[in-house]
């Protein structure tokens, strides 16, 4: 500051996370989604589909019926 100028600072206002409101009206924004890309089958490079019958088939003798 030069030669007693007085510097204005913008007032402070606290704000607690109580006195706020948010409205979020008719549509809710999904903020996350129920699955992503990345945690399916496709996300990990497989193909779609079973392959339940090829699992059964190799089953070890030991697994038994």
């Amino acid at each position: 500051m030069a030669d007693g100028a007085a510097a204005t600072e913008p007032a402070r206002v606290r704000i607690d996370a109580d006195d706020r409101t948010v409205e979020f009206g008719e549509d809710e924004l999904v903020v996350l989604p129920e699955q992503t890309a990345d945690d399916t089958d496709r996300g990990w490079g497989e193909r779609p589909g079973s392959n339940d019958d090829r699992l059964l088939a190799e089953r070890p003798p030991h697994y038994g019926d």
